[in-house]
């Protein structure tokens, strides 16, 4: 039987303005930091934004999309067709009462060329740094706190790893907060579209 949790787990893109407590935050990372990763690198790092330092940031998201939007020092100049969905993230990063930002300790910026040795192991690292938030996204539902995953930030890359003040890569964002809407589930491929036997 799968895990409850899986099937009731949801992307929620509305939230209401109360606070998440600490301790429930502390809960989440716990579980993240349970995850397996690479040859036990554990190259996560969370870091959580609240109140004005989370205005801050999502004002350093707001000038990214707009420097984008201009054209000016793109950094996905041929995934301009992405902007309008980023604006509506930065939306619900601006409604989220807690933002919390996901480092790779061990990756590059994503600005940084790379040769194929290092490519594979940010690969890794981004493996095992997926399998922490998955574990946190999961706690959250058990604890009956909402969720979004967000890989926007990319657009805004320069603008928030400076405010950030890291050298570490920015991996993404995590939106957390009570939901203010119950979706329905999304449509999944079925099995036979997705697994494969061979022997």
């Amino acid at each position: 039987m799968i895990i409850p949790e899986i099937e009731t787990r949801r992307s929620i893109r509305k939230f209401q303005p109360q606070e998440v407590p600490q301790e429930t935050i502390e809960q989440l990372i716990a579980a993240a930091r349970l995850a397996p990763s690479g040859t036990n690198k554990q190259p996560w790092k969370f870091i959580i934004y609240r109140g004005e330092a989370k205005v801050q940031l999502t004002a350093k998201m707001a000038a990214g999309l707009a420097r984008e939007e201009l054209g000016e020092d793109m950094v996905l100049k041929d995934s301009r067709w992405g902007l309008p969905d980023a604006k509506n993230t930065l939306r619900i990063m601006e409604e989220a009462p807690i933002l919390i930002a996901v480092l790779n300790t061990c990756g590059r910026s994503i600005l940084t060329p790379l040769t194929r040795d290092q490519r594979v192991t940010e690969i890794v690292d981004s493996l095992s740094i997926g399998a922490a938030i998955e574990n946190m996204l999961l706690q959250a539902e058990r604890e009956g706190v909402a969720t979004l995953w967000i890989a926007n930030t990319c657009f805004a890359y320069p603008e928030l790893v400076e405010y950030i003040g890291t050298e570490h890569q920015l991996i993404g964002a995590i939106a957390i907060g009570y939901a203010a809407e119950s979706p329905a589930p999304r449509p999944r491929k079925p099995l036979t579209e997705i697994l494969e036997y061979r022997k």
